[in-house]
């Protein structure tokens, strides 16, 4: 069984460039309509559909490619593009090190909270004014990316900020809930934090509670204001999306794959893979 394809670097053919952008109608050309396979990137991928006809598929859940949209695909996360017909539209693809380079801190981008790590991705579906404006910022940044302007990284990055923060603002919760975000923003951070570096032996809300000093009530209640969904959910669909995708691309037996993710007893991580996904392991193997 193949292993995830994985891109490291955001120029193939030139590891120095830390930002990429590229027409989606180009880049079904260059590919004669041919439907890459699922991969994953160790940087940011943005993608402004203009027009579109397909699906995306993202951490195993598909979404319906279509017109005026735009998706946000985190470093680590596997997806695939499939398009029926040529799209139009742009993508961009950023590493850590432009965001550094421009003076663009990491905390800006964990404050978005529009690069979901786990379990959901979904598209802002954008009216006309709203897909005008972010098809003028990405136009701009397209331009300069192909030209010898003085400074042209820093203009990147600042019409790169524009874009960014449009997009945010057109899911914005409302002003009163601005001072329970500002809170919870820090305890999001630490909490997929710790998420990340214990998913595979601490399966409790309590255990990260603990490490936080705040209570799992507490722990859920701001993890679900500002994501959508419980601390408990959250922890839910890490473990989940490791499986599906142990189960995907490696030759891990099933009762393998719930020892790595700290599954005591075969049964439970069955149990556990059927709750989330409605079917067990073997049969998801087997169907895949």
């Amino acid at each position: 069984m193949n292993p995830i394809k994985t891109y490291s670097n955001v120029n193939r053919s030139n590891h120095q460039k830390h930002f990429g952008i590229s027409r989606m109608e180009t880049i079904y050309e260059k590919n004669k309509g041919n439907v890459d396979d699922p991969h994953r990137h160790e940087f940011y991928t943005v993608l402004l559909v203009k027009k579109a006809k397909g699906k995306h598929i993202i951490d195993f859940q598909e979404f319906e490619l279509t017109n005026q949209q735009v998706y946000f695909v985190g470093p680590g996360q596997v997806h695939q593009v499939i398009e029926q017909e040529k799209s139009e539209g742009f993508s961009m693809v950023f590493s850590v090190e432009f965001l550094l380079e421009n003076n663009i801190p990491l905390s800006f981008i964990d404050d978005l909270n529009l690069f979901y790590d786990y379990g959901e991705s979904p598209p802002i579906l954008l009216k006309n004014i709203d897909l005008e404006k972010l098809s003028f910022f990405a136009e701009e940044m397209f331009q300069l990316n192909y030209s010898e302007t003085p400074l042209k990284e820093q203009s990147i990055g600042a019409y790169l900020k524009l874009f960014l923060i449009h997009c945010k603002n057109l899911c914005s919760v409302t002003e009163d809930n601005l001072q329970k975000i500002e809170a919870g923003n820090h305890i999001l951070k630490e909490f997929r934090a710790l998420v990340e570096q214990h998913f595979t032996n601490w399966h409790s809300t309590t255990q990260y509670a603990e490490a936080l000093n705040i209570t799992p009530d507490h722990l859920n209640r701001t993890i679900k204001s500002l994501i959508g969904k419980t601390a408990k959910e959250y922890i839910q669909s890490r473990i989940n999306i490791a499986a599906q995708r142990m189960l995907f691309f490696s030759d891990l037996s099933t009762k393998e794959i719930g020892y790595e993710l700290g599954f005591t007893e075969p049964s439970h991580f069955s149990a556990f893979f059927k709750k989330c996904t409605g079917t067990s392991p073997s049969k998801y193997k087997k169907a895949h």
